[in-house]
């Protein structure tokens, strides 16, 4: 991981404003609610606004991100929400999560640097049970012209860190897809998620 993209996540973090606001995303919210609780790990979780909510649930939640002053932000929520997040900070092949141990994973706005973007899909998914979802919301390849328009909504500006249906299709094949499509999103999400998007949405069982 270059330094740059890390100074990059920290710097953001260290603001005192929520970059991403407090509240959950609406798809993670609206996915989530339709599972019973059970063990989730988030990926590139930041400020921790996505796993709070599914504390505040009822599951076990594990996260995970290379910025420790995402970390700081999360607890610091958490705590206001009186409860508690299994939170790591580093690179994912080192942080010691088992295989099968989850119900679900989540990936929001989880855009890993476009070379290990695959190999980190490929490894989350062994630490999913069979049976257990994926559920992910990440910018689309269409997204670019959308950014242009109105760079408030954020979002990669390189097309290679962007997500495709054929992408997450050849990342994820062992899974039974309710929802794979990238679509068109207004967002409001604190800071720096504002404005009509392209997305990619998927959700599928692990078979």
């Amino acid at each position: 991981m270059s330094d740059p993209w890390l100074n990059r996540w920290n710097a953001r973090y260290k603001e005192e404003a929520y970059a991403y606001g407090e509240e959950p995303n609406v798809y993670l919210k609206d996915q989530l609610t339709a599972l019973p609780p059970g063990r989730i790990l988030f990926g590139a979780e930041g400020e921790g606004r996505n796993a709070i909510f599914a504390a505040t649930f009822g599951w076990t939640v594990s996260a995970f991100d290379i910025s420790i002053e995402g970390k700081k932000k999360a607890e610091q929520l958490a705590a206001s929400k009186g409860v508690s997040v299994d939170y790591r900070v580093g690179e994912l092949a080192e942080l010691g999560f088992e295989e099968a141990s989850f119900d679900a994973i989540a990936l929001i706005y989880a855009h890993f640097p476009p070379p290990i973007i695959s190999s980190y899909h490929r490894l989350l998914s062994t630490y999913l049970k069979p049976g257990g979802h994926i559920i992910l919301e990440a910018f689309g390849k269409n997204h670019l012209a959308y950014r242009e328009k109105n760079p408030g909504v954020g979002g990669p500006p390189n097309l290679e860190a962007l997500f495709s249906v054929e992408g997450i299709q050849a990342d994820f094949p062992h899974f039974e897809v309710t929802e794979l499509a990238e679509v068109v999103v207004k967002l409001k999400e604190g800071l720096y998620h504002n404005g009509e998007g392209s997305v990619v949405r998927f959700f599928g069982r692990k078979q």
